[in-house]
């Protein structure tokens, strides 16, 4: 059986030119699981789906090696565990011609030398891209602290913001609950609950 496997860092990107390619392959979208998470680390919800599912002889295809993830031991270790503990087969899409391991398990055993040596080489290059964007991260920062331009995460919300206020207003009214009030304004609770955190605000009844 085909999966797909796509993933963005964060909520804000777009994950459609990944699904895109893996509708036109064929692949069905029940079998496609997505993340929007970081690549750091394997604890993902749709990946984790993706393994329980996987048995020996299926496929999975993705885009990018670092969809898998970006941490370069990891990516060793969760690529071998599919393809050797499970069974199944990894298809880089980005990179068919050199890295799918169905070729490599038809060269036997030195089809996994040449499979850990190619993995190792491309593992590395993604972790080393992964340090690199947080250097220059981490050196913007500090020159935007050094020009006072620097005031840390920007709020996902703004004191002007109708529906907000009328969120705040239904909840120190302390009639309705926390879902039923961001189902009426259309705000995400996470905005809510940083704004009634940051500000102290009581409400009468309903915690």
């Amino acid at each position: 059986m085909e999966f797909a496997y796509a993933r963005v860092s964060t909520r804000d990107q777009n994950l459609e030119r990944q699904l895109i390619k893996f509708k036109e392959m064929g692949i069905p979208e029940e079998n496609t699981f997505v993340d929007k998470s970081t690549g750091k680390n394997f604890d993902r919800e749709g990946y984790r789906t993706l393994k329980e599912r996987l048995q020996e002889g299926d496929s999975v295809f993705l885009d990018a090696l670092d969809r898998l993830g970006r941490d370069y031991d990891l990516i060793i270790q969760e690529w071998k565990d599919i393809t050797r503990r499970i069974g199944a087969d990894i298809v880089i899409l980005e990179n068919k011609e050199l890295f799918d391991s169905r070729k490599f398990k038809a060269m036997g055993d030195m089809g996994k030398l040449l499979e850990d040596q190619l993995l190792t080489t491309l593992a590395f290059v993604s972790d080393q891209e992964r340090k690199k964007l947080l250097e220059r991260q981490r050196e913007g920062i500090a020159l935007a602290k050094a020009a006072g331009k620097y005031n840390g995460k920007p709020k996902k919300y703004t004191v002007h913001n109708g529906s907000l206020m009328h969120a705040i207003e239904l909840y120190k009214e302390g009639k309705k609950t926390v879902k039923e009030i961001t189902n009426i304004t259309k705000i995400s609770r996470s905005s809510f609950y940083e704004y009634i955190k940051e500000h102290d605000i009581k409400r009468n009844c309903f915690s």
